[in-house]
């Protein structure tokens, strides 16, 4: 059952807790108090502001699993504040691990503060939870996909449009890094693991895939220095920084150029024009 009195107070608490910079937030010079305000949490959420008020008084219908998943990750919780959250609106908590899509608070801060670099969060599986806005104008929108497309290795060898970013000179080695990638993942995770049902579903789908799983090759790193085709600005040559999250099996993958190159001035384009040009 909905434990209303104690939802409210824990989003009340969470809500002060946090603070405008810690969400990207600007304080400006007219913020009274510290913490958020509730249409501040709001946005964040991806609700209404009437609907979050709802819920902080103690009023309402209890919300869905998915709404609840939503105001976790709003609110930057941690996996024992967001249990927490789930069991006060009702709800089992959902599973820790590489299945999960609950990006750590810590990570999420880190994400936040590079508005101005093409950044992206992303499972084991290649599957978009975030991006920042210079990488929708780089890549597009890659958190839209659902089912098996959300992994970017599955769309790699069933889409012929997620090719198109690469120069087709590269694109050999990206089929044998995904393809050697997944056999790994599902060794680590095993027979029963989403990973081994999507190398499944692949090697129906794929005969290429189907080629190259049959030859088991493991141990493939990625190139340190990746190469973007955009319709717009060209070729684009980027290096990759990777942080990983243990517990959840998250990475947060930064691109970046060095200034002064003709890709850190292609980049500075895109920040521009991005917002019209991402490819689709």
């Amino acid at each position: 059952m909905i434990d209303r009195a104690g939802l409210a107070e824990f989003l009340r608490k969470r809500r002060e807790a946090m603070q405008p910079e810690d969400v990207g937030v600007p304080r400006g010079p007219r913020r009274r108090t510290d913490g958020l305000r509730r249409e501040e949490v709001a946005a964040l959420c991806h609700m209404s502001v009437d609907y979050y008020s709802r819920l902080e008084r103690q009023r309402g219908p209890q919300p869905s699993e998915q709404m609840i998943a939503s105001i976790a990750q709003g609110l930057h919780l941690s996996l024992g504040e967001r249990d927490h959250l789930f069991r006060l609106a009702g709800h089992q908590p959902p599973p820790r691990g590489a299945s999960g899509d609950h990006v750590a608070p810590g990570m999420l801060r880190i994400f936040d503060r590079l508005g101005d670099t093409p950044a992206e969060i992303v499972t084991e599986l290649g599957e978009t939870l975030r991006q920042t806005p210079l990488s929708l104008a780089l890549v597009g929108d890659r958190s839209h996909h659902t089912g098996a497309a959300r992994s970017l290795g599955y769309r790699w060898f069933t889409d012929p449009a997620a090719r198109e970013l690469h120069p087709p000179e590269d694109h050999g080695f990206y089929s044998r890094l995904y393809a050697a990638g997944l056999r790994e993942i599902v060794s680590r995770r095993g027979p029963a693991s989403k990973a081994a049902r999507l190398a499944s579903t692949l090697v129906s789908q794929s005969a290429e895939f189907g080629t190259l799983w049959d030859q088991h090759e493991v141990g493939l790193v990625p190139r340190q220095v990746k190469r973007y085709v955009h319709r717009e600005v060209g070729l684009l040559e980027v290096s990759c920084q990777t942080l990983h999250d243990p517990e959840q099996s998250h990475l947060l993958l930064v691109y970046t150029a060095s200034p002064g190159s003709e890709t850190y001035e292609k980049l500075q384009l895109l920040s521009v024009i991005g917002a019209t040009t991402s490819p689709s």
